[in-house]
Order: C-alpha cells, then structure tokens, then sequence
C-alpha cells in the first residue's frame, strides 16, 4: 500500500525533474545541466504536480501512523500555499532585489559539483544555454506585464543593477575559470571562457528586455497593502499575524533593547554615547579582523568549538553534519551572509557565505552572533537535523519545506541561547547580538509601517509622527539597524519586494520563546532543554501554529 512516505519520495524527484535549479539546490544528482522550463508553461506543470499530490495526500489524512499524519499535515500545507500562490499568480512578480528567479540562476554556480570532468561540462552546458533559461523567465514576466500584474519599479531598477554587473567586467561568471583552475580542471577554460561570454550576452539581453520594455509597465508603488500583506505574513510567519499587533510590540522591543545596548555599551566605554561606542567597535584595529583569510578562519574557529563543545550537552549533531565550511562569496550579488544546506547524500557540506562586496577589513563585534545564526546551532543544525531524521521526516518535508518564522525563528533563538550559555565572551560580541537583535526589531516597525502605510509612533527615538518613506527607513536601518548606508538601501529594498519575510525573524523567535516558556510551565521540573531543542528541530520545518501543537503535546 501506498503511504504518504512514498509520495514524499516520489514528489521530490518528480519536482527535480521539472525545477532542475531547485534539484542543484538540495544536491540531487542527474540534474546539473538543465534549466528547467521557467516561462508560465513550466509554472502551469508545476502547479499541477501540487495538485495531484496534494490530491493523493489527502487520502491518507487519517493514517493510523502519526508520522505519516504529519507529513500529510506539513506537505499537503505547503502543497496548499504552493496552489495558493500559483492561483493568485504570484509566479509572474518573482523578479525582486533578492532570493527571486535572477539571483537563482547566478548563485546556483556556487553549489554546482566541480570535483570532475563530468561536473564542469554540466556547468558550461548551463552556461551555453542560459538565453533558453532566460527566454523562459522573459516570456513569464511578459506575460504578466501584459496582464497588469508587474512588481515596483524600484525592483525592477535594481534588478537591471545586477543584470548590468553580471554582465559586465566583474561578473561573477568570470570566478569560474580560477575556480576550474584551482580544482586541477583547467583543460575546460577555453571552452568555460566561451560559455561566459555567451551567459553575459544572454544576461545582458535579458536585462536590457527589463529596461527598455519591463520598467516602463513596472508599478509605481511599493507597498503590498494590507490584505496582501496578512496573507503573505501568514504564509512566511507560520502564524496568523495581526500586523497592527505585531507593529506596536515591535516598537515596545526596539526601545527594550536599545536601552540593554546602551547598558552593555557603557561597559565597553563608559561615558561614551551610543554612536561613540559603534564608532569605536567599528574603527579600531584590534577589534577587527585584518583581511578575508583572517576573518573566514576566525568564523570557522568558533564554529567548531562550539559545535565540539555543545554536542551531546544541548544538541544531538549527527556525524553526517558535523563538516560545515566558511566561504566568502563572489562579488556582484546582494550584501549580506546567507547558509547554504549540505547535498542529500552529504557529499557536499553546509555552508556559510559572506557577501561583503568591496569590504577587506572586517569589524568582529557583529559577526559572532551572525556565525551562530547562519552555521551553528542555527540554520547548519537545524536543516542538518533534519535532513538525518528520515526516520521520523518524509524526504518531501526534509528537502521541500521551509518557513523562514521557524527557519529565522530558529537562528534568532539560537543567537539569544548562546548568550544564555556564555558564548559572548566579550562585551563587545553581547553588543553586537545586541544590535543584530536591535536590527530584527527594526525590520520589524519598517517592513510593516512601508508596507501598510502606517506612521512612526509618539515616543519613537526618531521623526516620531511622520509618514514612513524610503529615505526614512533606511535611517532607522542606518541607526538601529547598524547597516552600513549601502547595507541600508539594499535591506529596504529587500523589504519592499518581499513583504512580511523581514518580520519572520522576530515574530518566529517571539513565538518560540513563548512555546518554550509554556513547555517550562507544563513541565516543571521534568523539563529538559535538550530535548526541547530536539522537539523544535528534530521534526523539521514546519508553520509555527503547528509546531506549538507537536511540542506541547509531545
């Protein structure tokens, strides 16, 4: 008999078959030279496959076997929202400043195989058809500009930004040939050169097509508005958010933890104000570390101590992922650092990747608590976990489902737990946790006060009463945020084309925090975090709303 594990398993594959990107993403064999039909045919099949398997789910809703019921539950949800999406047409405005189809098709060079000969033909395959790729994304994005339904210009604009940088000079195409080189692969330069220049024609094609034809339709507003935005909030939360709520307490924490920051800062430099103690942790010397290579093996470092040091106390860390590599990634792309999951078969290890553009020397104060958001025991443990417990998760649920309000949710809690455990030795790295969680909060008041349209609150500690704008957000972004001005402009421009994700962070470690306290209250002193924190990942991603129901009913 069929069970909702062999759907699991056949869903993946089937889905790899029609998005090869996606199969390269989770490290699935047989793919690597396909592009996939990415025009509105392909989006149309894709929808398809959904609806067939969340048909045949639905007949095992009441499996006698509790993990199978869940994944019914966790794979026919995102099925759901994946039907959702498609029929509301949310496929035709994936073109966005970060995390949409444009920067898919560059950063999937960076998870490719390049340890053979077979590999790097896959790479220069992809790059010798990658006008196809882009005709297919064309033809989606026309269709629906002639429809009316087009993202903001601003989007747009930005987009057309990288489209000019993957083409040109410095594009990050060209890393390609050191990396064949480096790997003992150099006989495919000449054939590898030729396959960028014909990719860089084929972007700056593409590109051009967005300018000339796209940006003139783009719409001029940036807000989602309300309705969209509760739907897309339910749908990257995990929760129902009401973001009137969630608004007012995001103001309540900025000003909780601006005043935590201003205690740990005295004891930095007493006397100093706020800005003076930032000034100081971002200029002096000692504090920073010298170049790339310095500070890749000073995040490398204390990510294997603290995996060594906390596996088996607080955390089961299975031996297929333990490896976790630090990397910096290739110039062009959006600033900021990102994880990257192992292969399925762990032949390829996570990782950690620095997008620092043209920066060479690296304040450390902030970059701790982003090593354990980002590697361990954030993203690294939490997918890694969940990949080895295919026991208890369908492959569908390891490999398929993902909501940032438990993925962010997570990394958050993880930053906060390691400070509970000691891991910031220094008042320096409990200031800059400090201002990663100033950072979130500030996410949280900017994405819903730009996208519902709301204005700044009497008390706040800037402009107070005025209307949020783009210049306005990314002062408070500068300011609390601790972004550099071109971090600034880029996180706004994250925000406003992908509405509700930013709020995630907060709300999903707001809501795990809240579980964790019941399962105390419930438990009393049977209560143990170690298995708690197994609850939490050791079932896989999943809405937060269901999560709380698995933990405090386990």
């Amino acid at each position: 008999m069929t069970t909702p594990f062999d759907l699991s398993d056949r869903l993946v594959d089937d889905y790899a078959r029609l998005d090869p990107l996606q199969a390269t993403a989770l490290g699935l064999p047989g793919h690597d030279h396909l592009w996939g039909d990415l025009g509105p045919d392909g989006e149309a099949k894709r929808a398809e496959l959904a609806r067939r398997y969340r048909s045949e789910l639905a007949e095992h809703v009441d499996h006698a076997d509790p993990v199978q019921r869940r994944t019914v539950q966790v794979v026919g949800g995102i099925l759901d929202e994946q039907i959702e999406a498609y029929e509301a047409g949310d496929h035709f405005e994936d073109l966005r400043h970060m995390a949409s189809r444009f920067q898919s098709l560059s950063m999937v060079f960076d998870m490719m195989d390049t340890s053979s000969g077979a590999a790097w033909d896959s790479i220069c395959i992809r790059l010798e058809t990658l006008d196809e790729a882009l005709d297919g994304y064309r033809d989606l994005l026309e269709a629906g500009r002639q429809t009316g339904k087009t993202v903001a210009a601003r989007q747009v604009r930005s987009v057309v930004e990288q489209g000019r940088a993957l083409a040109g000079e410095t594009s990050a195409f060209a890393n390609l040939v050191a990396k064949a080189e480096r790997t003992g692969h150099g006989v495919v330069v000449d054939r590898l050169g030729a396959a960028i220049r014909h990719a860089k024609w084929a972007v700056a094609e593409f590109t051009s097509y967005l300018d000339s034809t796209y940006l003139p339709a783009a719409r001029a507003t940036d807000a989602a508005g309300e309705d969209r935005y509760r739907r897309a909030a339910s749908r990257l939360v995990g929760i129902d958010v009401d973001p009137h709520e969630a608004y007012a307490w995001g103001w309540a924490e900025l000003a909780s933890l601006i005043a935590e920051a201003e205690a740990v800062g005295r004891e930095i430099l007493p006397g100093a104000s706020f800005a003076e103690v930032t000034s100081l942790l971002e200029t002096d010397p000692a504090r920073a570390a010298a170049s790339p290579e310095a500070f890749v093996e000073f995040i490398q470092v204390r990510l294997d101590g603290a995996r060594s040091e906390l596996t088996g106390t607080h955390f089961d860390v299975a031996a297929e992922i333990e490896p976790l590599t630090v990397n910096l990634a290739p110039p062009g792309g959006p600033l900021g650092a990102y994880y990257l999951p192992p292969s399925e078969d762990f032949t390829r290890p996570g990782g950690v990747w620095y997008s620092m553009g043209d920066q060479t020397v690296f304040p450390l104060y902030h970059h701790v608590s982003t090593a354990y958001h980002e590697g361990f025991p954030g993203h690294h443990l939490q997918i890694g976990t969940a990949m080895v417990n295919a026991d208890r998760i369908s492959r569908a649920h390891r490999l398929m489902v993902w909501y940032p309000g438990f993925g962010e949710g997570w990394a958050l809690y993880a930053e906060r737990l390691m400070l509970e455990l000691g891991y910031f030795e220094r008042p320096d790295y409990v200031f800059g946790m400090l201002a990663k969680q100033l950072y979130r909060a500030t996410r949280v008041v900017v994405d819903i006060g730009l996208h519902l349209g709301l204005t700044i609150p009497a008390g706040a500690p800037m402009w107070a009463g005025e209307a949020w704008s783009f210049e306005l957000a990314t002062e408070y972004l500068r300011t609390y945020g601790f972004r550099t001005p071109d971090q600034a402009v880029s996180e706004t421009m994250r925000y406003l084309g992908w509405p509700g994700q930013a709020i995630a962070y907060k709300l999903g470690e707001r809501e795990i925090l809240s579980i964790r306290a019941e399962a105390e209250r419930r438990r009393g002193v049977a209560f143990d975090l170690k298995a708690f924190h197994d609850q939490i990942i050791g079932n896989g991603a999943m809405r937060l709303d269901l999560l709380r129901e698995v933990v405090l009913q386990g």
